[in-house]
């Protein structure tokens, strides 16, 4: 047991989820697992976890973990005295996934309204020429292409997703809007030094999301709301969950090398011989 915990959900074989709490000192090495549990409800992995000394369960500091509301009772229930911090990628993969949304929806618009056009064209017995912009997308293309730059911050564009995105840009401001608001929420888990900083950043942001109306961002904004405090906790120790993240692609990697896993309880029992 060490003062900085993780606890993260992963699936071993079949799609069938365990849960994981590994210490973080460890580094995913000898010493890592803590405790490896079937399934995510609460109630089983509480009962297993209280058998655990009081007295090592209070050394407890602090516990990384994702908005599961089921990770947060567990850790409330069993590590009383740590701090829960919710892994600050998880709140970052929420606001990318709704910019994503933004653009697939245009996307679809793209691929429909193309397929109409090529539809007109043959009923008129003419050949379809589609509009194509400088960098030679047309617009289905642009909107495909322009996935994975949406992912990164301006400055680690290359030249030509450079090009892509100020053509994206000026004909989706929506996008536009969404991919700085995108921008702004990294921004301040970058930057921010102290939790009064970001509480009062975060507020900011949340207004500007208000005043865009778009629906996903708004969700987001309440769920950061729901879940603040743990959210804030992070500028305490600035802590992630990527020691989790990373011990959980060790077990898949481990499960790789031996072409998957036939028997679960051998597969937990070498698992355990090696990191626990």
């Amino acid at each position: 047991m060490g003062k900085y915990l993780s606890i993260d959900e992963t699936a071993l074989s079949k799609g069938e989820l365990y849960t994981i709490i590994t210490n973080k000192k460890a580094k995913g090495k000898r010493g890592a697992i803590v405790a490896i549990l079937s399934g995510t409800k609460v109630e089983p992995i509480v009962e297993q976890l209280l058998k655990i000394p009081k007295s090592l369960r209070d050394k407890v500091k602090e516990i990384t973990l994702d908005m599961a509301n089921s990770m947060k009772m567990i850790a409330k229930r069993c590590f009383c005295k740590a701090i829960q911090v919710t892994d600050r990628f998880h709140v970052q993969k929420l606001a990318l996934e709704a910019l994503q949304d933004i653009r697939i929806k245009h996307r679809w618009e793209a691929i429909d309204r193309e397929n109409e056009l090529i539809r007109q064209a043959k009923l008129k017995q003419k050949n379809y020429n589609p509009e194509i912009f400088d960098n030679g997308d047309t617009k289905k293309q642009l909107l495909a292409r322009s996935r994975y730059l949406l992912y990164k911050a301006p400055n680690n564009w290359t030249h030509s997703q450079y090009i892509r995105s100020k053509i994206l840009f000026e004909q989706y401001p929506d996008i536009k809007k969404a991919y700085n608001l995108v921008q702004r929420l990294r921004n301040i888990f970058n930057t921010a030094t102290s939790i009064q900083t970001a509480y009062t950043k975060l507020a900011h942001w949340y207004k500007d999301v208000e005043q865009t109306g778009f629906k996903a961002f708004n969700t987001i904004a309440n769920t950061i709301t729901i879940n603040y405090r743990s959210i804030l906790n992070y500028f305490i120790n600035r802590s992630t969950n990527a020691s989790a993240e990373s011990f959980n692609a060790k077990i898949k990697a481990f499960r790789a090398q031996f072409r998957g896993v036939k028997n679960v309880e051998f597969f937990l029992f070498r698992l355990t011989r090696i990191f626990a």
